[in-house]
């Protein structure tokens, strides 16, 4: 078994990779950022195959923010056409070719054509139901939404339906599938591992302090506005709240503007891994409260530092750990019950113990992206099984 994999930029397809290539199956792995950036993924240049020609210059682009939205739907447009005719173009020589969803369909019918499966991976929810989530949550607070380019959603559900399989990372998402009339046979269910080399404990929080985290790019699809919100409601004495990822000046000013940008909240910025595990190990409790998401990473990157979470129901936290016995899961948008769970844990420092020390043993158990690589083989051997 030879398997292909494509991404546009490198996300958790190149953990896949790793994991193919040491069973032996990587036939190769076809992206859109330049070599010299993909030096360091443990991963053979031969089996590397790059065209960095447009994502590469539209990732360095500094003044994209600038720009009005049809011009940089425009360019990602280009940049996924021309990306995908690569494709279609080079991926060869394999029993079934995985591409990350946006650009693949023509390589997936090419593959096809050659008797190999082709297998649409999505890193999220179905993408008209992360667009409907997306527009109901920038119409509550007020503020224009351009939308996911019409070009994006088609390409993207021509591929959910030519594709022999779709992998999802989260229960979430494999029901948005579902929701939306894809048979339930082909939507496989695939979470994501996490490296328990790079995510351990390294401290414990101050007692007597409560500390409250979130990792990832501030946005409204984070859910920021109800964790600031509950974070406001919540008593205790040294409470903070810690940003890491990138900032977000137009959401600070408009949150501000209404009075709930909460005058303890700390932004850090970028923070790198190695200084990330012992911010999530300091922390009393990491929150993502995201509209939608595929699967949160950061969920379980702190559950290694044996940090407590609290997620909302559209992370993929289901998949990850057990409600109230290593973390809170609330439904989106409940600042009421995000403002409870925050508070057992600020009063209840014995808990708050507990359920960390539970989050590590859990995420041990998930096992790692090792763990990852196995329950994908298992698809790919069932899906060419039924050749």
């Amino acid at each position: 078994m030879k398997i292909a994999l494509s991404t546009i930029g490198k996300f958790h397809t190149f953990d896949l990779a790793r994991e193919l290539h040491a069973r032996g199956v990587l036939a190769g792995i076809y992206s859109g950022y330049p070599q010299f950036k993909l030096r360091n993924e443990g991963i053979p240049p031969n089996l590397i195959h790059t065209f960095p020609w447009v994502h590469s210059s539209y990732m360095a682009f500094p003044w994209k923010h600038r720009l009005s939205t049809a011009v940089v739907q425009a360019w990602e447009n280009i940049n996924a056409i021309t990306f995908g005719r690569w494709l279609q173009n080079s991926v060869r020589d394999c029993d079934a070719y995985v591409g990350l969803s946006g650009s693949t369909l023509q390589a997936g019918r090419a593959a096809q054509a050659r008797g190999a499966k082709y297998v649409c991976d999505r890193g999220s929810a179905h993408i008209r139901v992360q667009d409907q989530l997306l527009r109901e949550e920038h119409a509550l607070w007020g503020l224009p939404y351009a939308g996911i380019d019409p070009r994006a959603i088609a390409r993207e559900e021509a591929e959910y339906s030519d594709a022999d399989a779709i992998t999802v990372p989260s229960t979430f998402a494999l029901r948005s599938f579902l929701a939306q009339g894809v048979c339930g046979q082909r939507v496989k269910l695939l979470p994501y591992g996490v490296n328990l080399t790079r995510f351990e404990p390294v401290g414990k929080p101050v007692r007597d302090e409560f500390n409250v985290l979130f990792v990832g790019a501030m946005s409204l699809q984070k859910g920021i506005p109800y964790l600031v919100q509950a974070f406001n409601r919540i008593q205790h004495p040294k409470k903070t709240l810690t940003f890491a990822g990138s900032p977000s000046v137009d959401l600070i000013q408009l949150l501000s503007a209404r009075n709930v940008w909460p005058q303890e909240a700390r932004v850090l910025g970028h923070v790198p891994q190695t200084e990330l595990k012992q911010l999530m190990s300091a922390s009393h409790v990491l929150v993502l409260p995201s509209i939608q998401e595929g699967f949160g990473m950061v969920l379980a990157q702190a559950m290694a530092c044996a940090c407590p979470v609290i997620a909302s129901e559209n992370t993929g936290a289901d998949d990850l750990f057990t409600n109230a016995r290593e973390g809170f899961i609330v439904p989106i948008r409940q600042v009421e019950m995000l403002t409870e769970r925050l508070q057992r844990l600020a009063d209840d420092p014995d808990e708050r113990t507990l359920m960390g020390e539970r989050a590590l043993q859990a995420v041990k158990g998930i096992g790692g992206w090792n763990s990852y690589g196995d329950n994908a083989m298992a698809i790919y051997r069932g899906l060419l099984s039924h050749a």
